[in-house]
């Protein structure tokens, strides 16, 4: 059973940065057509923050246009998410996703981001 786990998450000031890594484990044989990281903040709905498709089309929500930047290692399955100049209105827990025909079929536990003065 494929498995993913965020990691890099943790209580930052406004205007730093934070790394978010996603490693999908047993998934040697699994080709992962669009990977994502979602959040969802106290109180809101879930929402895309960024995806990456296998041949690197990138998509970002308006909030997140120029200061996250989505990558992605396809031999390891992994994606990571920087994300600069952080705001107390990126607090929230991200998860990563992955799919391999239109959704997502795999989701991570999660890991908090907090952003604070």
């Amino acid at each position: 059973q494929v498995q993913l786990a965020e990691s890099g998450g943790g209580l930052v000031q406004p205007g730093e940065s934070l790394r978010l890594s996603c490693v999908a484990s047993k998934s040697n044989r699994i080709a992962f057509t669009v990977m994502a990281w979602y959040r969802q903040a106290p109180g809101k709905q879930r929402e895309l923050v960024a995806r990456i498709t296998v041949g690197g089309n990138t998509d970002y929500t308006y909030s997140a246009r120029g200061r996250f930047t989505i990558s992605r290692n396809h031999a390891m399955n992994t994606v990571y998410l920087q994300m600069d100049n952080l705001t107390p209105e990126d607090t929230a827990v991200y998860y990563c996703a992955a799919g391999t025909s239109g959704g997502y079929n795999f989701w991570g536990q999660g890991t908090q981001v907090t952003v604070s003065p």
